[in-house]
């Protein structure tokens, strides 16, 4: 009998901890910044790097050790954070026109909006749609400057009569927009930093404030895994003469320009640490931190000269695989999630924090789970990567992962399939797809890609259906 009341007692606790979880609407803040990778923060164990406000987010919330891109490229990515689909279902990339008008209807800010959320974004939308604006109640979209092949890529913006760095810029109107937001709705802040993006038209390539000069200023950073010839002899040669190549050249080439991008790359990051710092006050000065979940995301991976390699597209982890943090203050408990998460799971995570029904196109999960308990109840046995941009100098590939395995392949040139055992050979190192040992496993793993593959091409929209 004692038992029993014990049990009402602790299913009562956790009744009334669920209500008040879900009793009052939560403001929203996604962060997503520009080719930041999951090891360029000090959670991840980068000693050198300092985050101290992104790592506190990850202390306090729940960390995903494993996030990837379905596509590692800012236009796809982007698109599919917007619609929660995959690329071959979205069909939106550079050079394919605009984001196609059915899936604006299952935009994750057009939903909200729809349903009382005041809504904003701020800095790179990445995405060409005429009607992007029209999303949010507020936006205000911009990007580095091309027509500047010089440090004004990155400072172009003012505030007052003072030209600022475009992250303290897209910082400012984020605190502008929490401080004038109604008290009457909760909103949906979408902020997209330019940074760490290099400006590729320039020589120096990145571009930081004055007051980031001294930082990482008394260290010499190690040089890159991989960085022997060996890793860049065994690429394909369409890799080895394409984008890839083209743009080490440009950043770390030279043991002088490896030094200035990757302390470039770190101090844009720091800087945006400082907006987030900044932001939180504001948060806490109005009185609402303790009702704001931050997300904080990065759009693809990035090269840091591994391989003698810079930027993304390719089907490496280092290409793939970003930061993922949920922040959210209601939850006590911290978690460090081992599982494989995707981009298109913040799509539908970001409405099911707004008790919002996704719509059933939607292609990803909610992380909300791992959020509250540290667990969920559909855990990925394996994902799609896919990189369909038909551009010579980026060979177009696709990919299969699991924990243990990856499978790889180019779609347009003349090479062997790729195979590693993640498990023993995580840096993807040792192609085990010519060994006939492995060949039934080669074999599962393309068959396994090509019906993913199947799957979500049949998956495009004539119309959507909208939650409500």
């Amino acid at each position: 009998m004692k038992i029993n009341y014990l049990i009402y007692l602790i299913g009562l606790t956790l009744f009334g901890c669920i209500s008040e979880y879900a009793k009052k609407p939560v403001n929203i803040i996604f962060i997503l910044t520009d080719d930041q990778r999951w090891d360029a923060l000090g959670y991840s164990g980068n000693d050198i790097i300092h985050t101290p406000e992104m790592d506190k987010l990850a202390k306090e919330g729940t960390y995903f050790k494993k996030a990837f891109v379905t596509t590692p490229i800012c236009a796809a990515s982007r698109a599919s954070i917007l619609t929660g689909l995959y690329e071959r279902t979205h069909d939106y990339t550079f050079q394919q026109g605009e984001l196609k008008e059915p899936y604006k209807q299952i935009c994750y800010p057009e939903i909200l909006k729809r349903n009382g959320y005041y809504t904003g974004f701020y800095g790179k939308f990445g995405v060409k749609f005429s009607k992007s604006k029209e999303l949010f109640d507020k936006a205000d979209i911009y990007d580095r400057n091309g027509k500047y092949p010089n440090r004004k890529g990155y400072f172009y913006k003012t505030i007052g009569k003072d030209t600022v760095h475009l992250t303290r810029y897209t910082g400012h109107q984020a605190q502008e927009f929490i401080e004038t937001a109604p008290n009457d709705k909760p909103f949906c802040l979408s902020l997209s930093f330019s940074a760490p993006h290099a400006h590729d038209s320039a020589p120096k390539q990145y571009f930081w404030q004055e007051k980031s000069n001294n930082l990482y200023a008394d260290i010499t950073i190690p040089p890159p895994s991989l960085g022997d010839d060996k890793y860049f002899n065994d690429l394909p040669k369409e890799v080895k003469e394409g984008f890839n190549r083209v743009r080490w050249y440009w950043r770390y080439d030279t043991p002088e320009k490896y030094q200035h991008s990757i302390k470039g790359y770190y101090r844009m990051i720091s800087e945006i640490d400082d907006e987030i710092r900044d932001l939180r006050k504001v948060l806490e000065d109005k009185g609402i931190a303790d009702n704001t979940v931050i997300i904080l995301m990065g759009d693809n991976g990035h090269y840091l000269g591994e391989r003698q390699l810079a930027g993304k597209w390719l089907m490496h982890d280092n290409s793939l695989r970003v930061p993922l943090i949920i922040y959210d203050p209601r939850v006590e408990n911290h978690h460090d999630v081992n599982d494989m998460v995707l981009n298109i799971d913040v799509t539908k995570t970001i409405l099911d924090l707004a008790g919002i029904q996704a719509p059933k196109e939607y292609q990803g999960i909610s992380l909300l789970p791992y959020v509250t308990t540290g667990k969920h109840n559909e855990i990925r046995k394996s994902i799609l990567f896919e990189h369909l941009w038909e551009k010579d100098e980026i060979p177009s590939s696709e990919a299969i992962r699991t924990e243990k395995w990856k499978y790889f392949r180019y779609r347009f040139i003349a090479t062997p399939e790729e195979l590693y055992d993640l498990q023993v050979d995580p840096l993807e190192t040792n192609n085990l797809a010519l060994d006939p040992k492995y060949k039934e496993i080669l074999l599962k793993l393309r068959d396994q890609c090509d019906q993913q593959i199947k799957i979500f091409t049949e998956s495009k929209l004539v119309s959507a259906s909208v939650g409500s």
